[in-house]
């Protein structure tokens, strides 16, 4: 793949070798037209290694919750609190079902990485992902989320916010009477053909992290994006339904508003965000993304039906040069493979 032309944020002209090697990569397999024609793993990481996928966990739950709507077991314009009447007295009083999974509730709550005092990193400490440096605080991550205060009214401007996802979790658990770690085994994992078992981690009292806790292979993370690309199938099972991933790429000018109003919209333009996953125009048409922090990543691109999945080691959380470049690599490795022979 040295041979594909990339050109960086920066405009320089490198390669899909220095791409991946820039980006810290810790394993990348690329699929293209159902062939995989890219697959490495660097240091540590083998391919029946698992790999923390951070916030690309949202997109596995968000993939639940489709499920369980089809099933109509929740409903989109339902209020949070009709399936955990727990968050009644916080701020997700009044929020919707929608509002979660498209991160667009009223709720407090930064997602500031490099500040240990905003909401993401106390979260942390009561999930047990870090130690705890506040005596007050609540001993689990639910008990946390139902602290959480709302700072203006929901249904508004896009903000992501990975409390979000622990709230939607807590509401499929509540919905199907069956563990998040049950629920994805049963209904995406197993279904996709995952070649190993995927992990969840738990707060201190068994509690899965919604937000950011799964851990997979690249391959099993890779077999996940077919079944984006593949209309939510797997050969003739229903993984996701249809419709849902429609709704998801077809959105109106209410969701691409309050995207482009938002702190993402100047760094992402034209993008949206809905059902828990990205969504970016490129040249060939919008591709679908599923993120995490320190540069986790699954890229799925219809017009040239390219799928890769890279797992990361950035040493920043968050660095929007080496995010671009990386989608630019799989943009110009899909375009050079699609591109019609001379």
């Amino acid at each position: 793949m040295g041979e594909v032309a990339v050109r960086g944020l920066a405009g320089t002209v490198t390669d899909v070798d220095h791409v991946l090697e820039d980006t810290f990569t810790d394993a990348v397999l690329v699929v293209h037209r159902g062939r995989v024609v890219l697959e490495r793993y660097h240091g540590e990481t083998r391919s029946d290694t698992p790999h923390l996928l951070m916030s690309m966990s949202k997109s596995v739950v968000g993939c639940v919750v489709a499920n369980l709507v089809s099933w109509g077991v929740v409903h989109l314009d339902q209020p949070v609190t009709d399936h955990i009447p727990e968050l009644a007295v916080s701020g997700y009083r009044g929020a919707r079902i929608r509002d979660l999974l498209d991160m667009r509730s009223g709720i407090k709550f930064s997602e500031q990485y490099t500040d240990l005092d905003a909401e993401v990193r106390v979260i942390e400490e009561a999930m047990g992902w870090r130690p705890k440096t506040r005596i007050d605080l609540p001993q689990s991550m639910y008990a946390y989320l139902a602290t959480l205060t709302q700072a203006r009214d929901h249904g508004g401007v896009f903000e992501y916010r990975s409390c979000e996802t622990d709230v939607l979790g807590w509401v499929c658990e509540r919905a199907a009477g069956r563990r998040m770690a049950d629920l994805i085994a049963e209904l995406i994992w197993g279904p996709i053909g995952a070649e190993k078992d995927a992990e969840i981690t738990c707060d201190g009292v068994g509690t899965a992290v919604h937000d950011g806790g799964m851990c997979s292979t690249t391959r099993d993370l890779a077999r996940f994006g077919l079944m984006l690309l593949a209309d939510g199938k797997v050969e003739d099972r229903v993984v996701v339904p249809s419709e849902w991933l429609n709704a998801s790429w077809n959105v109106d000018a209410d969701v691409l508003g309050a995207f482009a109003e938002s702190a993402s919209g100047p760094y992402l333009p034209g993008g949206w965000y809905r059902n828990q996953f990205w969504f970016l125009p490129r040249d060939t048409g919008p591709v679908l993304l599923c993120l995490g922090i320190y540069g986790q990543m699954l890229y799925v691109n219809p017009a040239t039906a390219t799928v890769a999945a890279k797992l990361s080691s950035w040493p920043d959380a968050q660095a929007p040069t080496m995010l671009e470049d990386t989608i630019r690599c799989f943009d110009a490795i899909g375009a050079t493979l699609t591109r019609p022979a001379l």
